[in-house]
């Protein structure tokens, strides 16, 4: 083997490996054998790998630059304090001659030891040469640590070919490739010995086995003679570079449906990509575009493919793992496969229509929601009140903010829904139209469940954002009251998710709601005895720690965030505009000399505990105390007024003013005197002067992070 550095190849060839996990496994089998071989001096600590492989049957990595042994390097061990290795006469103790033959050393060893004080006493250490690992026991050692990294969903259990050995990986292993330039690195791992051979394509390959030259040679090998494209990214571009080919074939603006997880599944799936274009009947149009793009991608894997106003036409693309001279078959094949999956999606559409969505509401209370919780019917009612409440208070339609609360979830008891849960509220959308609902109460049965993911698209229109909220808040409650909190990584109910949702909608869309009012008004739609009495409070502060994490993932300082919310906002609408103020506040010079005078203010407060409800001027005894009140008495005005018109920018920036009167004050008055009464005044000032420091926000925590 060439002792200069190269490329090293390593390759695992397996059984099929679960395709949504495939770019996951890749990435992260060739991330660890990466760090395997720099944590043990083969290559350099910059390294990263140069390919990543990760097709349905293989798993593999390029690394640049590898060594065939790794340096030598001085180490030096620690031993024991000098007082007990040495005597008197500084003669080794039995303690040091057994710690030396643990080494592999003798008495001799002792006049090469080295004195080192430690800080705390002299140590007696011993340096020694440590040979650098060979690349064959550093790849084995780093194959294996990588093998028991992967995130492998599921792990299977398989017998070797000797009938004896067991071993555990994703998918039973067949082969093993490992070339340092065109050098074989005999490694064993997973009952596998190491050489040069893998497998193409099944069907397509130039020859089985392949023999790989060298490690720099293996793609262009793997392309050309194995009729596989082994790199996931190469491979995925690849798909949608064929899949905007075909698009414009088609012409008219056509193109596929953009899906990016559909695509790294169907990249997944094929070694050798080969778009083809098919159609099904026209007929099948009639079903809502949304039944027939899932079950086409759900169910088959295919692109369904728009025109160009995003409407479904009657085409759709697949992605095949092979390329015959005539692709007939393989179309006609597919365009059979996708009839019946389509005719069903019609059936149940048909089926549907013929039982109104307002006859279903009633199914809905033998439909558990959860069994502390009552029926989803149950639940229902209080959204019926719950959404009617929110509508009223937004200015919006009551009734019909009630009447989509009362169908929202009936979709969820039809044959569509059934079959495909992903429709829900869509499907509620279209047969509420058909049944003549109004068109508003129809998009909240489908906008109700927005926003579905963070940074999806909030609810259009009053109606529907009602619903929404009353969705979240019922859900917040409910769940909470049982008992049911959220904890670490664990969230079964979504809870965070629909806490985000509330605060992003009264957020974006500017509802001029009390966020408390709302959590105690979605309380009171249960039964007393059915939750806790805090729950309304507990849920609240629930809700100031997401919305915390939520304006930090936004980019907002977290001193500023915390100077907002710390306040315990309950319009949650103004939250944006108090914390933009903050900001601008914070580039004031005054900015950090006023935070610290409110931070030394509210430690007084707290201190003093019970003070002076009033300030009282004639108690007043230093030119300070007068001139911080007159100050006071000046500002209070336009900030008042300000706060009123809610330009919290105006209000924070007024604040400046009162520097130089805040300084003097604390240089030249003792507000902690010994006579209570000018003591408990002079408290009162600064309670004063604090509440209006506070107003927009705690400026105190300004800096504090």
């Amino acid at each position: 083997m060439s002792m200069d550095a190269n490329d090293l190849l390593v390759e695992l060839l397996v059984e099929e490996l679960p395709p949504k996990a495939l770019k996951a496994l890749g990435d992260a089998f060739a991330a660890a054998v990466c760090d395997g071989l720099k944590k043990r001096g083969l290559c350099p600590a910059q390294t990263l790998p140069s390919n990543v492989y990760a097709s349905p049957r293989r798993l593999g990595v390029t690394v640049p630059n590898v060594l065939a042994v790794a340096a030598d390097k001085t180490e030096s061990v620690k031993l024991m304090p000098v007082g007990v290795g040495l005597d008197a006469q500084g003669r080794a103790t039995p303690a040091l001659l057994k710690r030396l033959a643990t080494l592999g050393l003798d008495a001799a060893a002792v006049v090469h030891l080295r004195r080192v004080t430690d800080g705390k006493a002299e140590a007696l250490f011993h340096d020694r040469v440590v040979p650098g690992v060979t690349l064959v026991e550093g790849l084995r050692l780093a194959l294996e640590e990588a093998l028991a990294r992967l995130p492998i969903p599921k792990v299977m259990t398989y017998q070797l070919a000797d009938g004896w050995t067991t071993v555990n990986f994703v998918r039973p292993a067949h082969g093993l490739l490992a070339l340092h330039g065109a050098d074989v690195v005999p490694v064993t791992v997973l009952g596998l010995v190491a050489g040069r051979e893998t497998s193409g394509h099944r069907f397509e390959a130039q020859r089985h086995p392949l023999s790989i030259r060298h490690a720099g040679s293996y793609e262009t090998q793997m392309e050309s003679e194995g009729a596989v494209i082994p790199g996931f990214a190469r491979r995925r571009a690849e798909i949608v570079r064929q899949l905007r080919v075909k698009a414009d074939e088609v012409g008219g603006g056509a193109r596929p449906v953009e899906d990016e997880a559909l695509l790294d599944e169907v990249t997944a799936l094929v070694e050798r990509p080969n778009v083809l274009l098919c159609q099904f009947d026209a007929e099948y149009l009639s079903v809502p575009q949304e039944c027939l793009i899932l079950t086409m991608k759900a169910n088959q894997k295919y692109f369904p493919l728009l025109d160009a106003a995003g409407r479904l036409t009657h085409r759709f693309l697949v992605v095949a793992n092979i390329r015959p001279e005539d692709a007939g078959e393989v179309i006609g094949g597919n365009e059979r496969v996708v009839r019946p999956r389509l005719a069903d999606a019609k059936f149940f559409y048909d089926q549907d229509r013929k039982r109104p969505l307002a006859a279903r509401v009633a199914a809905l209370d033998k439909v558990v929601y959860h069994n502390r919780l009552g029926s989803l019917g149950a639940r229902v009612r209080r959204l019926v009140k719950l959404a009617g409440a929110i509508a009223a208070a937004l200015g919006a339609d009551e009734a019909l903010a009630m009447r989509a609360a009362e169908l929202a979830k009936a979709d969820l008891v039809t044959d569509m829904v059934g079959e495909f849960p992903e429709l829900q509220g869509v499907m509620g959308r279209y047969y509420a139209l058909h049944d003549g609902e109004d068109a508003r109460v129809a998009d909240a049965i489908r906008d109700h469940y927005l926003p579905r993911f963070a940074g999806d698209a909030l609810a259009a229109g009053n109606i529907a954002l009602a619903v929404a909220l009353a969705d979240r808040l019922d859900a917040l409650v409910g769940i909470f009251g049982i008992g049911l909190v959220p904890s670490g990584d664990k969230d079964p109910f979504a809870l965070r998710r629909a806490a985000l949702g509330v605060l992003r909608m009264l957020m974006e869309k500017a509802l001029p709601l009390d966020l408390p009012d709302l959590l105690e008004l979605a309380r009171a739609q249960f039964a007393p005895e059915q939750l806790a009495t805090s729950v309304a409070l507990d849920v609240f502060a629930f809700m100031l720690e997401r919305l915390r994490v939520y304006l930090k993932d936004q980019g907002a300082p977290g001193d500023q965030v915390e100077a907002v919310v710390s306040q315990h906002p309950r319009r949650i609408d103004h939250v944006p505009a108090r914390l933009a103020a903050v900001a601008e506040f914070s580039r004031l010079p005054e900015a950090a000399a006023l935070a610290g005078a409110n931070k030394r203010i509210q430690n007084l407060l707290r201190k003093a505990g019970v003070r002076a409800d009033r300030v009282d001027p004639a108690l007043f005894q230093e030119d300070a105390e007068r001139a911080l009140f007159d100050a006071l008495q000046r500002a209070r005005p336009g900030i008042e007024s300000a706060l009123a018109g809610l330009d919290y920018v105006a209000a924070l920036l007024r604040l400046a003013a009162l520097k130089a009167p805040v300084d003097r004050f604390f240089d030249e008055v003792m507000v902690m005197t010994e006579e209570p009464l000018v003591r408990a005044n002079r408290l009162a000032l600064l309670a004063s002067l604090g509440q209006l420091m506070n107003s927009v926000a705690d400026i105190a925590q300004l800096g504090a992070q």
